[in-house]
């Protein structure tokens, strides 16, 4: 697993190391590998090394420097004369080389430049570009010049990966870890390809770091199944949701067969009685269990819920449950009752989100929520904007504060439980459609049928979610795919996961 740190928690990994290594001697370092990768990836000259007053652009005098030495024609545009003590240093042995700089004005231009090497802000950025460092920007994304970034893309949050404006870059380079924004928010839109160095920072003991996954990762959870076995050794789960108003047959569907590919022995579907006859068509491997209802929506029948509780490994509930009246009720009940895991999605996590959430610190069982932002709003009592800001430290508060594990979806996944927390890249804009949601609570349960109820279990069922998704889309298209294609592609990516290998360590510069 690769290691993805908070800007802070870089800081304090920075910190720690310049107690025993200078830190011009990092940042040299830094800058040696960034010319490394230049020249291997054999990147285009000229070269433009656009450099801002922190460290980062110390980073960028080095590379310059190199690139000099080498023989190479470049040039470094400054944003201000303005300086850190380390980066002084190395830009006057740039201007000892004689390489021409000059400060970034209106007519600077980077339409004749091969490669365009970004180092105006590090992690440290926050907040929005003046109108004179977002004017350089723009001109970077227009240049049509190849767009290397050094740690991560000059106005994009290290935290949360939003911006208002940043550098596009067609790769960037994080050093020493990846950090949040590499991944989160509008990471995927704005980096083509991004690699890691690294440059001989240790993870400080200070810091606990969240984890990227990676398919081989998983082979606990997933494995090769012996001859000698049947449906009885990988759990019956159970899926608890509809009414008239989302009977939502397909998806429900969607939802047991996602639970099956996923591995379980069986799947039943538990929904109002009423809804039996336009769900039955759809359900071909799944059993189906009528629940009493009024109006089609369930009511609290106990004798049903214990026989499911009694008869099930685990439990998703919430998927076009509506807001039925005894909805709350029957949360409770499985809340309260159960010793099986429990996946709350979608009307449930509407149902609980009415209720004192201490009810979670009691339950009886590992509970796992999948909220989006404004269903994980409604339960923290925190806006969408403070969300999508630290989506990373919210998700790990909360868990923390309620004992649960929790999945918060966005275009990469947070996975915590309040102690080891997962960061899960995989998805595309093809999943951004009605029913992805039930596809992923249906692999979740679908895992939970025979796999512990663990953070890394519920990592595993976002990265074979979100790998179908990409699976889906690449056969089809961004526009076109949706929730039934992902379902479709689920054995492909747990295929993945059987036949993975751990990837070679990275090289040390």
């Amino acid at each position: 697993m690769q290691t993805v740190l908070s800007a802070s928690a870089m800081t304090e990994c920075d910190r720690a190391e310049c107690q025993r290594t200078p830190s011009r001697l990092l940042m040299r370092r830094a800058g040696e590998a960034i010319y490394s990768i230049i020249k291997n990836k054999s990147l285009p000259p000229p070269y433009a090394i656009v450099c801002g007053t922190g460290n980062n652009a110390g980073d960028g005098f080095v590379i310059a420097h190199c690139l000099a030495l080498a023989g190479n024609q470049c040039k470094i545009f400054l944003t201000c004369e303005k300086f850190s003590p380390d980066g002084f240093y190395y830009f006057q042995a740039c201007k000892n080389a004689n390489i021409p700089f000059e400060i970034c004005g209106d007519l600077t231009d980077f339409s004749n430049c091969g490669t365009v090497v970004d180092c105006i802000f590090g992690v440290g950025f926050h907040g929005s570009l003046n109108p004179f460092v977002a004017s350089i920007v723009d001109k970077i994304n227009n240049s049509g010049a190849f767009v290397l970034s050094v740690d991560i893309n000059s106005g994009l949050d290290a935290n949360s990966g939003l911006s208002n404006k940043c550098v596009h870059s067609d790769l960037t380079v994080a050093i020493a870890f990846y950090k949040y924004g590499h991944f989160l928010g509008m990471a995927k839109d704005v980096m083509r390809e991004k690699m890691l160095v690294d440059i001989g920072i240790p993870l400080s003991p200070n810091v606990t770091p969240a984890l990227l996954p990676e398919s081989f990762d998983f082979s606990n959870i997933i494995k090769k199944r012996p001859n000698y076995c049947n449906k009885g050794d990988f759990g019956t789960v159970t899926i608890l949701g509809g009414c008239n108003l989302y009977s939502g047959a397909v998806k429900l569907a969607n939802l047991s067969c996602s639970a099956l590919k996923s591995g379980c022995g069986i799947a039943r579907v538990a929904c109002p009685a009423s809804l039996q006859t336009s769900i039955l068509p759809y359900l071909l491997e799944s059993t189906f269990f009528p629940l009493k209802d009024k109006l089609s929506y369930a009511i609290f029948d106990k004798d049903a819920l214990d026989f499911i509780l009694s008869h099930s490994n685990a439990i998703a509930l919430g998927m076009g449950w509506g807001n039925g009246e005894d909805n709350l009720k029957i949360l409770l009940y499985l809340l309260q009752n159960s010793k099986i895991p429990l996946v709350i999605d979608a009307d449930g996590l509407n149902a609980l989100s009415k209720t004192d959430l201490a009810v979670l610190r009691l339950a009886s069982c590992p509970v796992i929520l999948t909220p989006h932002p404004k269903e994980f709003s409604r339960l923290s009592g925190k806006s969408v904007p403070e969300i999508l800001d630290s989506p990373v430290s919210c998700a790990i508060d909360f868990a923390r504060s309620y004992n649960v594990t929790l999945l918060l979806k966005g275009t990469s996944t947070v996975i915590t439980d309040g102690n080891t927390t997962f960061i899960c890249d995989k998805g595309c804009p093809g999943m951004a459609s009605a029913g992805s949601g039930d596809v992923l609570s249906g692999i979740i349960v679908g895992l939970l049928g025979y796999a512990p109820p663990s953070p890394l279990t519920v990592s595993c069922a976002a990265f074979i979610s979100g790998l179908a998704g990409m699976l889906a889309e690449n056969h089809l298209n961004s526009v076109s795919t949706v929730a039934s294609d992902t379902v479709s592609y689920i054995p492909e990516a747990v295929s993945s996961i059987l036949n993975a290998s751990p990837n070679m360590p990275l090289q040390k510069l």
